[in-house]
């Protein structure tokens, strides 16, 4: 369980997979860098309209930011667990996913760094008092919400928010962890990482914010992805039984 910090304040980094952001890199980089004393991993998926190359020019100059060009579009759980390596060789204390779209508040970073003095895992909720959706249609909150209690209620959980992107980790989780293990995309991914830290024994919090549906660019959500996550939550429940709680600060 994490103990009070002390001394030097820990590193952090933002893992920030791309894949077609070049509307919206250029601004989001900068916001990151100004709301919280962190540095950035750009994980691009060879993107077809430019965002590496926008990638390469945030970076050229500035040892805040690093751009990793992976050869092929091969989903986001793949590019996280590419960053969560990456960050963990590299002696990060604080390991933050976020999305590169402004649909997760640059702003609130701080905070959820912040709340990680306390918890091992920090989970930004729309789905916990004071959190919610910003511009969405109703459909779209109610496959989130619906998924999230569809796995809430298989796993045998307390999380409201469990396919949120928006999170930190201590680095002692995904130590801990077996990242190989890890095969799930999208939606899936975000469950099978926070229930393999609930098994774990670790202290989970969620913290409210408002997600804002993207300006720029074409979200990433599909059919595929969604059917990935219905069939890969019984398969989770079966691999790691039992029950963990969850608290919000």
């Amino acid at each position: 369980m994490p103990e009070p910090t002390s001394g030097a304040a820990p590193r952090c980094v933002v893992l920030l997979p791309t894949y077609n952001e070049r509307e919206n890199l250029a601004d989001i980089v900068p916001a990151i860098l100004a709301a919280a004393p962190v540095d950035v991993i750009i994980l691009d998926d060879n993107s077809p309209d430019g965002t590496g190359a926008i990638a390469d020019q945030l970076a050229a100059g500035n040892p805040r930011i690093q751009v990793v060009h992976r050869a092929i579009k091969m989903g986001l759980g793949a590019a996280y667990l590419d960053g969560f390596a990456r960050a963990l060789d590299q002696g990060y204390d604080r390991i933050i996913e976020m999305d590169a779209d402004f649909s997760h508040p640059p702003d609130r970073l701080a905070e959820l760094i912040r709340h990680s003095e306390q918890a091992d895992l920090v989970l930004g909720s729309r789905w916990v008092a004071g959190g919610g959706t910003r511009n969405w249609p109703w459909r779209r909150r109610f496959l989130s919400r619906g998924g999230s209690l569809y796995a809430r209620t298989l796993l045998g959980v307390d999380i409201r928010d469990l396919t949120g992107g928006f999170k930190c980790f201590r680095r002692e989780v995904l130590e801990s962890l077996d990242l190989d293990a890890i095969t799930s995309t999208g939606y899936a991914f975000q469950i099978e990482v926070t229930y393999r830290a609930l098994k774990h024994g670790f202290r989970i919090i969620e913290m409210p914010i408002i997600f804002t549906e993207r300006e720029e660019g074409t979200s990433k959500m599909s059919r595929r992805i969604f059917l990935e996550a219905v069939v890969a939550v019984p398969k989770l429940r079966l691999e790691l039984r039992g029950r963990s709680g969850i608290s919000e600060p």
